[in-house]
């Protein structure tokens, strides 16, 4: 059986033999980007450049895996939000909100989606386009997946911060609100994802991570809203979150998500204890281990990771751009 076909397999709640590494979040690098002649910035207005960046991770190093898009703020666009896509400064800089689109949630509610079909608005059909020419071009070799972020990080890119937690002591069921509207249509946006063949769709919902605003607001705010999202959105659905979320894994086992991807700071042995019914993926530190580590810090760390119990290696969050390929090899076969 490929490595594809195990990856898959395990996808859909079947066991597999092995623990297998890949990834559901950004792993494009330098020396991808070098090899196919392409700069950065370019990579996200132009479908076939923003698969050949994607794939080529995988025809450096057999990583078994492909992502697209390669930022975070198509969905941002899509609503209406102005996109800086940093095209004069050179370098590995990611595009980013402009300014907020909004000063409060108000704006963000029942109306403001209604007859707008945003699915079809911005880059949504443009990064449908490049996973078709993902999947046509390593398909059959390594899994696609569609990344979107989670309810709770798309209102941060929409609305001004210090609004937006003003708002969350003041008016908690508007903002709520605002988060199921934003779920409903991320749903959309990873239908479309997968009806465009990718194998399956990552949540990455940094900004909305226990590890990030807290237990008790992630409990409150994102949690129902990515519990919304998992039971509207096509499987395999994997969850991202950042930091340590230890104290939450009983919620994010909640929210439905197939599976749980975590970073560096999660205990895995504990959460391996209480994701009984729920794959858990991660943890090698893309930072201290995969960017600057070597064959040796990477071995030790996949190991750390299978002893813990994981279903699958996945690096804790997106890849630091200066990544070696020889790295991603030690990665890829250590597994």
């Amino acid at each position: 059986m490929s490595q594809r076909e195990e990856i898959l397999r395990l996808l859909s709640g079947r066991k597999i033999s092995n623990q297998p590494a890949f990834s559901g979040l950004i792993h494009v690098t330098t020396e991808g980007l070098q090899s196919e002649g392409l700069v950065f910035q370019e990579v996200h207005k132009d479908a076939p450049k923003m698969a050949k960046a994607a794939a080529s991770t995988f025809k450096l190093s057999s990583l078994p895996s492909a992502v697209a898009p390669l930022d975070m703020v198509v969905e941002a666009e899509a609503l209406g939000a102005r996109i800086d896509f940093r095209g004069g400064s050179g370098g590995f800089l990611f595009p980013q909100v402009a300014a907020s689109l909004f000063t409060s949630t108000k704006y963000l509610n029942k109306e403001y989606f209604e007859g707008k079909d945003f699915i079809n608005k911005g880059r949504i059909p443009l990064v449908c386009e490049a996973i078709q020419k993902l999947k046509a071009e390593i398909g059959q070799e390594a899994v696609i997946g569609g990344m979107i972020p989670g309810p709770y990080t798309l209102l941060l890119f929409l609305i001004e911060p210090g609004g937006l937690f003003a708002e969350m002591k003041r008016e908690p069921r508007r903002v709520a609100d605002a988060l199921f509207e934003l779920a409903s249509f991320l749903a959309e946006v990873g239908a479309a994802y997968r009806a465009a063949d990718a194998d399956f769709i990552t949540v990455h919902d940094m900004g909305g991570s226990p590890g990030f605003i807290g237990p008790a607001k992630y409990e409150q705010f994102a949690y129902p809203a990515e519990k919304l999202l998992m039971a509207e959105l096509p499987a395999p659905r994997v969850l991202s979150v950042c930091g340590n979320t230890n104290k939450s894994m009983h919620l994010l086992a909640g929210t439905g998500a197939d599976a749980i991807s975590v970073d560096q700071l999660n205990d895995l042995a504990e959460s391996r204890k209480v994701l009984t019914d729920t794959l858990l993926f991660g943890n090698v530190d893309p930072v201290g281990t995969l960017w600057q580590g070597g064959p040796t810090e990477i071995a030790e760390a996949v190991r750390g990771a299978q002893e813990a119990g994981v279903d699958a290696i996945w690096p804790g969050c997106d890849l630091v751009p200066q990544t070696s390929v020889e790295n991603l090899k030690s990665f890829s076969k250590t597994s």
